[in-house]
């Protein structure tokens, strides 16, 4: 009987052992779903498999948005680390579903008699306490490593939209730098022009000295330009993983026109509902202390519990063996302290999931807001004031012609033309980034949120 009962014991906590198996996937082939239901598919789960080729076509083409994103969810060590800290959930899954190993104990007893044996005994115990809350265990640990997968998911869009930004940042900045390069030839022209009317004696010196430094400042204008360029670039290259010798790839050379036609507010707030994976990870956490609470109630006076079997060969060498019970008494802990503390976390969470509910409606109200202010700022310089600039420009030229404006004027208007220009790229960039702002608030890739241009790249 004894012998039968320490089989069991070990055969029953054997198969329990073998119902939790170590999770091979590492996380990436979960996430990669995750992402590509929002609009970013990296295709293969194997990074160093997919960069390599991705980088060698970067030579050939201009780098773009979704190009960069790709680079960047693949490559960047940083996310390399978030994908790696599944590991650790793995291990909690794996570790819950098993029973805790069986403890063997042994003694030996010295008689004080001559000529008597030694008392030898034998014990197997196991702790059934882990037995009656293996499943609830595993269930909690499996549900927490669905909510690390989403976290990392979330950390990875997070990631995503600041390499798309940065993108924008650097196309932005070559537009700038034409632009301002062009002001800056037309304000370098208008100071050559007024040094030789000064050397003919036909201005003062303050009117040089204005043109001059007017032409000054638009150079500073160009190298601020090329210096906000290289910190575009070099934030560029850091979030794709690059290192600066690698720091190789061209962009196309301009942003497209913002969209004719933008989402509802309404239609942006169901989006981000049913979207952002923060979120989805806030409401699974609450489930899943829920759950815990539950089984904390109802194993509250619940202790330790141990089954086992125990032998021992006495000193007349009779062998004694039989099973053995420990079971701990809930005298003074009735387990009130855990149930508490499990209710508080749970509090906690749903306090917290409100939170960021709220936060999360207000992101996106915010940056929908900004995307159509932007979006009026780039129609209002497209259809009215460049218009206006350059009929301007085209009359002033007529009267230089017929001699009825000098050439100063016609300079100075160029360059007011020049920056409405300036300004129209400013606000398509920032009607851009702003959109970039809302797909972050809505947790996916907005519908026709692309802005690829196939207009040529720059080196």
């Amino acid at each position: 009987m004894s012998r039968c009962l320490a089989t069991a014991v070990l055969v029953f906590g054997a198969t329990l052992a073998g119902c939790a198996p170590l999770p091979t996937d590492d996380g990436r082939t979960g996430t990669a779903d995750l992402l590509a239901a929002r609009g970013h598919d990296l295709g293969a789960a194997d990074g160093d498999a997919t960069v390599a080729p991705l980088l060698a076509a970067l030579r050939e083409r201009p780098l773009t948005a979704s190009d960069a994103v790709h680079l960047a969810l693949l490559n960047n060590p940083d996310m390399q680390a978030e994908y790696a800290s599944l590991g650790f959930a793995a291990a909690e899954v794996y570790e819950a579903g098993r029973m805790a190993n069986p403890v063997l104990s042994a003694s030996v007893l010295f008689p004080d008699a001559g000529g008597e044996a030694n008392q030898v005994g034998f014990g197997l115990a196991q702790n059934f306490t882990d037995v009656l809350l293996l499943r609830s265990r595993s269930r909690l640990a499996e549900g927490e490593y669905a909510r690390t997968r989403e976290l990392i998911g979330a950390k990875a869009l997070t990631l995503a939209a600041d390499t798309e930004a940065a993108h924008i940042r650097v196309v932005g900045s070559w537009q700038l730098i034409a632009m301002r390069e062009a002001v800056a030839k037309a304000a370098t022209a208008s100071a050559e022009l007024a040094q030789r009317f000064h050397a003919a004696g036909n201005i003062g010196r303050l009117e040089l000295a204005l043109q001059q430094a007017a032409a000054s400042e638009a150079h500073l204008d160009v190298l601020q330009a090329r210096a906000e360029l290289g910190a575009a670039r070099s934030a560029l290259n850091g979030l794709m993983g690059l290192a600066p010798s690698e720091d190789c790839w061209r962009v196309v050379d301009r942003l497209p026109v913002p969209l004719a036609a933008e989402n509802t507010v309404p239609e942006l707030l169901q989006r981000a509902d049913a979207n952002r994976l923060d979120l989805a990870a806030a409401r699974r956490e609450v489930t899943l202390l829920a759950d815990a609470l539950g089984v904390t109630r109802s194993f509250r006076l619940l202790g330790d519990v141990e089954l086992g079997v125990e032998t021992e060969r006495e000193t007349d060498r009779s062998r004694i063996t039989g099973p053995t019970l420990g079971l701990e008494l809930p005298l003074f802990d009735h387990g009130h302290g855990r149930v508490a503390r499990a209710q508080a976390s749970l509090q906690r969470a749903e306090a917290q999931l409100r939170a960021l509910e709220i936060d999360i409606g207000n992101a996106v109200q915010r940056s929908a807001a900004d995307v159509a202010a932007a979006k009026a700022r780039a129609d209002h310089y497209r259809e009215s004031l460049i218009p206006l600039r350059e009929e301007i420009v085209a009359r002033t030229q007529r009267e230089v012609n017929f001699m009825l404006a000098d050439q100063f004027q016609l300079l100075f208007v160029k360059q007011q033309e020049y920056a409405a220009y300036q300004g129209y790229l400013e606000a398509v960039r920032d009607y851009w980034l702003a959109r970039v702002e809302l797909g972050r608030a809505v947790g996916a890739a907005l519908p026709h949120a692309t802005h690829e241009s196939s207009h040529g790249d720059r080196p």
